[in-house]
Protein backbone atom coordinates (compact mmCIF):
# COMPACT_ATOMS: atom_id res chain seq x y z
CA UNK A 1 0.00 0.00 0.00
CA UNK A 2 1.04 3.33 -0.89
CA UNK A 3 2.38 5.71 1.64
CA UNK A 4 0.04 8.35 2.85
CA UNK A 5 0.08 11.33 5.14
CA UNK A 6 -2.62 12.90 7.82
CA UNK A 7 -3.58 16.63 5.54
CA UNK A 8 -6.07 18.96 6.55
CA UNK A 9 -8.13 19.61 3.14
CA UNK A 10 -9.74 22.49 2.06
CA UNK A 11 -13.92 21.68 0.82
CA UNK A 12 -15.48 25.04 0.02
CA UNK A 13 -15.59 28.06 2.19
CA UNK A 14 -16.14 27.23 5.81
CA UNK A 15 -15.42 23.64 5.49
CA UNK A 16 -12.53 21.82 6.24
CA UNK A 17 -11.77 17.98 6.62
CA UNK A 18 -9.30 15.76 7.88
CA UNK A 19 -7.96 12.90 4.97
CA UNK A 20 -5.24 10.53 4.17
CA UNK A 21 -3.20 11.46 1.10
CA UNK A 22 -0.91 9.84 -0.71
CA UNK A 23 2.60 11.36 -0.32
CA UNK A 24 3.56 13.49 -2.91
CA UNK A 25 6.00 13.20 -5.47
CA UNK A 26 9.21 15.00 -5.50
CA UNK A 27 10.77 16.56 -8.37
CA UNK A 28 14.20 17.54 -9.25
CA UNK A 29 14.40 21.02 -8.11
CA UNK A 30 11.64 20.19 -5.36
CA UNK A 31 12.20 18.60 -1.48
CA UNK A 32 9.85 17.15 1.22
CA UNK A 33 10.75 18.34 3.45
CA UNK A 34 9.62 17.99 7.92
CA UNK A 35 8.56 21.26 9.30
CA UNK A 36 8.64 23.36 12.13
CA UNK A 37 5.64 25.72 12.19
CA UNK A 38 4.50 26.34 8.74
CA UNK A 39 3.08 30.35 8.72
CA UNK A 40 -0.03 31.05 6.32
CA UNK A 41 -3.06 33.22 7.53
CA UNK A 42 -5.02 31.77 9.79
CA UNK A 43 -3.56 28.70 11.10
CA UNK A 44 -0.52 27.21 10.97
CA UNK A 45 1.02 23.40 10.29
CA UNK A 46 3.24 21.89 12.57
CA UNK A 47 4.65 18.31 11.93
CA UNK A 48 7.78 17.75 14.43
CA UNK A 49 7.96 14.12 13.57
CA UNK A 50 11.04 12.73 12.18
CA UNK A 51 9.27 9.63 11.27
CA UNK A 52 7.04 10.41 8.52
CA UNK A 53 7.09 12.89 5.56
CA UNK A 54 5.77 16.37 5.72
CA UNK A 55 5.64 19.28 3.34
CA UNK A 56 6.36 18.96 -0.35
CA UNK A 57 8.31 22.60 -0.83
CA UNK A 58 8.52 23.10 -5.09
CA UNK A 59 11.68 24.66 -6.20
CA UNK A 60 13.56 24.58 -3.00
CA UNK A 61 16.76 26.07 -4.07
CA UNK A 62 14.95 29.07 -4.21
CA UNK A 63 11.87 28.68 -1.53
CA UNK A 64 13.71 26.87 2.06
CA UNK A 65 15.99 29.21 4.07
CA UNK A 66 17.08 27.60 7.74
CA UNK A 67 16.46 29.06 10.70
CA UNK A 68 19.04 30.26 12.65
CA UNK A 69 20.18 28.30 15.75
CA UNK A 70 18.38 29.40 18.79
CA UNK A 71 15.10 30.62 17.16
CA UNK A 72 11.68 29.01 18.42
CA UNK A 73 9.09 27.57 16.22
CA UNK A 74 6.92 30.15 17.27
CA UNK A 75 9.57 33.23 16.67
CA UNK A 76 9.25 32.13 13.26
CA UNK A 77 6.34 31.15 12.18
CA UNK A 78 5.31 34.37 10.98
CA UNK A 79 7.96 34.99 8.80
CA UNK A 80 7.19 33.08 5.74
CA UNK A 81 3.29 35.14 5.34
CA UNK A 82 2.17 37.58 8.12
CA UNK A 83 5.72 39.11 8.23
CA UNK A 84 6.82 39.71 4.71
CA UNK A 85 3.25 40.94 4.06
CA UNK A 86 3.15 43.56 6.96
CA UNK A 87 6.57 44.81 6.45
CA UNK A 88 5.95 44.65 2.15
CA UNK A 89 3.11 47.38 3.39
CA UNK A 90 5.45 49.46 5.21
CA UNK A 91 8.02 49.05 2.93
CA UNK A 92 5.58 50.21 0.11
CA UNK A 93 4.41 52.90 2.56
CA UNK A 94 7.55 55.37 1.45
CA UNK A 95 8.49 55.56 5.23
CA UNK A 96 11.49 57.91 6.06
CA UNK A 97 13.11 59.15 9.73
CA UNK A 98 10.71 60.85 11.62
CA UNK A 99 7.16 60.04 9.37
CA UNK A 100 4.03 60.13 10.94
CA UNK A 101 2.26 56.69 9.78
CA UNK A 102 -1.44 55.66 10.31
CA UNK A 103 -1.95 51.80 10.41
CA UNK A 104 -5.75 50.69 9.85
CA UNK A 105 -6.50 47.48 11.12
CA UNK A 106 -4.39 45.68 13.92
CA UNK A 107 -4.94 41.62 12.67
CA UNK A 108 -1.77 40.03 12.26
CA UNK A 109 -0.87 41.64 9.25
CA UNK A 110 -1.78 45.33 10.41
CA UNK A 111 0.22 44.68 13.26
CA UNK A 112 3.29 43.13 11.60
CA UNK A 113 2.93 46.49 9.35
CA UNK A 114 3.52 48.34 12.49
CA UNK A 115 6.50 47.00 13.93
CA UNK A 116 7.57 47.29 10.30
CA UNK A 117 6.71 50.94 10.48
CA UNK A 118 8.80 51.29 13.61
CA UNK A 119 11.61 50.18 11.97
CA UNK A 120 11.93 52.09 9.17
CA UNK A 121 11.89 54.97 11.01
CA UNK A 122 8.20 56.53 11.46
CA UNK A 123 8.63 58.10 14.84
CA UNK A 124 5.01 58.88 15.29
CA UNK A 125 2.51 55.54 13.97
CA UNK A 126 -0.99 55.65 14.83
CA UNK A 127 -2.79 52.33 15.03
CA UNK A 128 -6.44 51.78 14.12
CA UNK A 129 -8.70 48.99 14.94
CA UNK A 130 -12.69 48.27 17.06
CA UNK A 131 -10.93 45.79 19.06
CA UNK A 132 -9.40 47.58 22.27
CA UNK A 133 -7.41 43.99 23.14
CA UNK A 134 -5.09 44.20 19.48
CA UNK A 135 -5.02 47.90 20.17
CA UNK A 136 -3.25 47.05 23.25
CA UNK A 137 -0.92 44.46 21.24
CA UNK A 138 -0.13 47.18 18.49
CA UNK A 139 1.39 48.80 21.24
CA UNK A 140 3.89 46.26 21.92
CA UNK A 141 5.07 46.08 18.18
CA UNK A 142 5.49 49.91 17.96
CA UNK A 143 2.29 52.06 17.83
CA UNK A 144 2.76 55.59 19.76
CA UNK A 145 -1.04 56.41 18.92
CA UNK A 146 -3.98 54.04 19.44
CA UNK A 147 -7.38 54.71 18.14
CA UNK A 148 -10.60 52.74 18.14
CA UNK A 149 -13.03 53.40 15.25
CA UNK A 150 -16.16 52.80 16.97
CA UNK A 151 -15.57 56.18 19.53
CA UNK A 152 -13.92 58.35 17.31
CA UNK A 153 -13.11 60.25 14.24
CA UNK A 154 -10.45 58.60 12.86
CA UNK A 155 -9.79 60.89 9.98
CA UNK A 156 -10.49 63.95 12.21
CA UNK A 157 -8.33 62.69 15.20
CA UNK A 158 -4.73 62.01 12.57
CA UNK A 159 -5.74 65.81 11.45
CA UNK A 160 -5.82 66.76 15.05
CA UNK A 161 -2.40 64.88 16.05
CA UNK A 162 -0.55 66.18 12.93
CA UNK A 163 -1.99 69.68 13.66
CA UNK A 164 -3.76 69.60 10.17
CA UNK A 165 -1.29 68.21 8.03
CA UNK A 166 -2.18 64.73 7.95
CA UNK A 167 0.20 61.79 7.88
CA UNK A 168 3.12 61.02 5.77
CA UNK A 169 2.03 57.20 5.28
CA UNK A 170 -1.16 55.26 5.96
CA UNK A 171 -1.12 51.51 5.29
CA UNK A 172 -4.49 50.05 4.71
CA UNK A 173 -4.55 45.90 6.19
CA UNK A 174 -8.39 44.92 6.05
CA UNK A 175 -9.60 45.77 2.45
CA UNK A 176 -12.83 47.25 3.02
CA UNK A 177 -13.83 50.49 1.00
CA UNK A 178 -14.75 52.10 4.60
CA UNK A 179 -10.66 51.66 5.57
CA UNK A 180 -9.12 52.39 2.14
CA UNK A 181 -11.06 55.70 2.01
CA UNK A 182 -10.07 56.79 5.26
CA UNK A 183 -6.80 55.76 4.87
CA UNK A 184 -6.88 58.31 1.92
CA UNK A 185 -8.21 60.93 3.53
CA UNK A 186 -5.93 61.38 6.63
CA UNK A 187 -3.03 61.51 4.07
CA UNK A 188 -1.36 64.73 3.98
CA UNK A 189 -0.52 65.98 -0.02
CA UNK A 190 1.97 63.88 -1.45
CA UNK A 191 1.63 61.44 0.98
CA UNK A 192 1.69 57.59 0.20
CA UNK A 193 -1.31 54.81 1.01
CA UNK A 194 0.78 51.47 1.03
CA UNK A 195 -2.73 48.93 0.71
CA UNK A 196 -2.18 45.32 1.52
CA UNK A 197 -5.98 44.86 1.62
CA UNK A 198 -7.60 41.83 -0.31
CA UNK A 199 -10.67 43.79 -1.56
CA UNK A 200 -14.03 41.51 -2.10
CA UNK A 201 -15.60 44.82 -4.62
CA UNK A 202 -14.76 47.31 -6.46
CA UNK A 203 -13.17 50.38 -5.10
CA UNK A 204 -14.26 53.68 -5.18
CA UNK A 205 -12.06 56.67 -4.98
CA UNK A 206 -13.92 59.80 -3.47
CA UNK A 207 -13.28 62.86 -5.75
CA UNK A 208 -12.36 65.10 -2.30
CA UNK A 209 -10.51 62.08 -0.27
CA UNK A 210 -8.49 62.31 -3.72
CA UNK A 211 -8.22 66.01 -4.15
CA UNK A 212 -9.47 65.94 -7.37
CA UNK A 213 -6.48 64.09 -8.43
CA UNK A 214 -3.81 67.43 -7.35
CA UNK A 215 -3.11 65.73 -4.25
CA UNK A 216 0.05 64.21 -5.22
CA UNK A 217 -1.05 61.28 -3.83
CA UNK A 218 0.25 57.64 -4.68
CA UNK A 219 -1.27 53.85 -3.89
CA UNK A 220 0.92 51.01 -3.65
CA UNK A 221 -0.29 47.56 -3.46
CA UNK A 222 1.32 44.39 -2.77
CA UNK A 223 0.92 40.93 -1.19
CA UNK A 224 3.54 38.71 0.64
CA UNK A 225 7.25 38.46 -1.47
CA UNK A 226 8.29 35.37 -0.45
CA UNK A 227 11.59 33.51 -1.46
CA UNK A 228 15.00 32.27 0.52
CA UNK A 229 16.70 35.67 0.31
CA UNK A 230 13.09 37.37 1.82
CA UNK A 231 12.67 34.96 4.94
CA UNK A 232 16.80 35.26 5.48
CA UNK A 233 16.54 38.40 5.96
CA UNK A 234 12.97 38.79 8.15
CA UNK A 235 14.92 36.15 10.47
CA UNK A 236 17.65 38.19 11.05
CA UNK A 237 15.32 40.64 11.87
CA UNK A 238 13.88 38.00 14.38
CA UNK A 239 17.39 36.85 15.19
CA UNK A 240 17.81 40.53 16.33
CA UNK A 241 15.58 40.84 18.94
CA UNK A 242 14.26 43.99 17.24
CA UNK A 243 10.58 42.58 16.53
CA UNK A 244 8.77 39.48 18.68
CA UNK A 245 5.91 38.18 16.62
CA UNK A 246 5.79 35.30 19.15
CA UNK A 247 3.03 37.40 20.98
CA UNK A 248 1.14 36.74 17.72
CA UNK A 249 0.39 32.67 18.56
CA UNK A 250 -2.37 33.13 20.77
CA UNK A 251 -3.57 29.46 20.40
CA UNK A 252 -2.51 25.83 19.71
CA UNK A 253 -4.26 22.81 18.15
CA UNK A 254 -3.49 19.33 17.55
CA UNK A 255 -4.17 18.18 13.85
CA UNK A 256 -7.28 16.32 15.05
CA UNK A 257 -8.79 19.14 16.17
CA UNK A 258 -8.34 21.20 13.21
CA UNK A 259 -11.46 21.72 12.34
CA UNK A 260 -12.51 23.34 15.42
CA UNK A 261 -9.10 26.01 15.57
CA UNK A 262 -10.82 27.19 11.87
CA UNK A 263 -14.25 27.55 13.67
CA UNK A 264 -12.11 29.48 16.06
CA UNK A 265 -10.54 31.76 13.94
CA UNK A 266 -13.40 32.03 11.32
CA UNK A 267 -15.72 33.13 14.42
CA UNK A 268 -12.51 35.07 16.11
CA UNK A 269 -13.68 34.03 19.65
CA UNK A 270 -11.23 34.38 22.79
CA UNK A 271 -8.92 36.86 21.16
CA UNK A 272 -7.18 34.68 18.38
CA UNK A 273 -4.87 36.19 16.42
CA UNK A 274 -2.91 33.05 15.20
CA UNK A 275 -3.25 29.78 15.76
CA UNK A 276 -0.82 27.02 15.23
CA UNK A 277 -1.61 23.24 14.33
CA UNK A 278 0.33 20.15 15.71
CA UNK A 279 0.43 16.95 15.02
CA UNK A 280 0.18 14.02 17.81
Amino acid sequence: MSAVIKAAIFIEPGRIELADKPVPDVGPNDALRLPRLQGHRGLALWQPDRRHPGLLVPDAQANLAPVPDGLSDEQVLMCPDIMSTGFKGAENANIRIGDTVVVFAQGPIGLCATAGARLLGATTIIAVDGNDHRLGISRKMGADITLNFTSCDVVDEVMKLTAGRGADSAIEALGTQATFESALRGLKPGGTLSSLGVYSSDLTIPLSAFAAGLGDHRINTALCPGGKERMRRLMKVVESSRVDLGVLVTHHYKLDDIVAAYDLFAHQRDGVLKVAIKPG
